[in-house]
């Protein structure tokens, strides 16, 4: 993460490891609010669905960051690799559940996986898909298009 903040040149706000991920979001946004930051992004770095005692952590991160930030928006996105298949379906619930998504960005869509699943979940769970992932470079996170997509995953012949 700080390797793509100096890239783009965002600020980047870490603690020593092991601190608490709540105390540490608390934190952050205390910070952002005295600086006037417009916008606060919290990565919570590949939790696995299925610790409960990580989910609980995460419930807390989310939790806490709702209550800091007071009527400030907190949106919950789920980013989700597109190779997942149906275990995405899978993970994108246990999360909805634990988290009340706010939304989706689907990851890896550069190589042979059409992330068909996407809109599996996007469907099941009605839940926005925001962003599309497509390669490694800054640009390559790109705003979410549903003709383009459907297009791409099953050919160009879609109306």
């Amino acid at each position: 993460l700080e390797v793509w903040g100096s890239r783009s040149g965002v600020e980047v706000v870490t603690r020593e490891r092991g601190a608490d991920p709540a105390s540490v979001c608390y934190d952050v946004i205390e910070e952002a609010e005295k600086r006037g930051s417009e916008l606060v992004l919290i990565d919570t770095a590949g939790r696995l669905h299925t610790s409960s005692d990580l989910m609980r952590e995460l419930a807390k991160v989310v939790s806490v960051t709702r209550k800091r930030a007071g009527i400030t928006p907190v949106s919950v996105v789920l980013v989700i690799d597109a190779t997942t298949g149906q275990n995405g379906l899978n993970q994108a619930k246990e999360f909805n559940d634990a988290l009340d998504l706010d939304g989706l960005i689907v990851t890896k869509l550069d190589g042979t996986a059409k992330g068909g699943i996407a809109l599996a979940i996007s469907h099941q769970l009605n839940l926005p898909i925001y962003r599309i992932g497509v390669g490694e470079s800054i640009d390559d996170l790109q705003t979410f298009d549903a003709h383009d997509f459907c297009a791409a995953l099953v050919g160009e012949g879609v109306q």
